[in-house]
């Protein structure tokens, strides 16, 4: 874990919001345990409010009568230097911290949305569906194509990653992001989610960990 230079979410309260980027379909056995199929299109793009964000330590509140709420681990990026038309080769030098969070998703709005073709917000932009742990600079060493990241409940394996595993490449979805946006600093990416999703429930203790990022832990109340 590292610790240097490490920056909990409520960071970002302080300055200037943040725009939440989050991307969907990225983890092929993912698409695969919620059958969906995989399209040659671009990847799936939505976007979250500030007040989706939940700082380490605080609990994460939860809509009462929506169905189930799964959660979903992620790398996270935040964008140092902005731009437009960031090449994919040029990507690594815009990014001034990752760290580890979670898109929570209200899965049976999502079902009923996907059914009636209706954007996703209602399931995935609501308060408190974008838990942050706290963000490290990105150094020499960290290699954003081999990074291995889990989720812990009530001290349970629940999810593991490995970015390898991504179907679009941290650096590939900088480029495609800012193709349609000009990137702004302290924008953050949710990365997509491994497979291993499941329902959360009251009470229930979370933990994010990986080598080379600062763990983050949250209690659903």
């Amino acid at each position: 874990m590292n610790q240097a230079h490490s920056r909990p979410a409520d960071a970002f309260a302080a300055r200037n919001t943040p725009r939440i980027f989050c991307i969907g379909r990225n983890y092929a056995k993912h698409i695969e345990e919620l059958g969906n199929t995989l399209s040659g299109k671009e990847s799936i793009v939505f976007m979250k409010p500030a007040s989706a964000l939940v700082a380490p330590g605080e609990a994460i509140t939860l809509p009462d009568d929506v169905g189930a709420i799964h959660y979903e681990t992620e790398l996270v990026i935040e964008i140092g230097s902005g731009g437009r038309d960031i090449a994919p080769e040029a990507a690594r030098a815009h990014i001034a911290g990752l760290g580890l969070g979670l898109d929570l998703t209200l899965r049976d709005v999502q079902t009923d949305l996907k059914q009636t073709g209706e954007p996703w917000e209602k399931a995935k932009a609501f308060d408190h569906s974008a838990p942050l742990g706290p963000l490290v600079a990105l150094t020499d060493d960290i290699d954003l194509t081999d990074l291995h990241f889990e989720l812990s409940i009530d001290g349970e394996t629940r999810q593991r990653g490995h970015t390898a595993h991504m179907l679009v490449g941290v650096a590939d979805l900088i480029a495609m992001l800012s193709a349609h946006w000009q990137l702004l600093p302290g924008d953050l990416i949710f990365t997509g989610t491994p497979e291993g999703v499941g329902a959360l429930e009251p009470g229930m203790q979370l933990s994010l960990s990986a080598a080379q990022l600062a763990d983050a832990h949250w209690t659903i109340a």
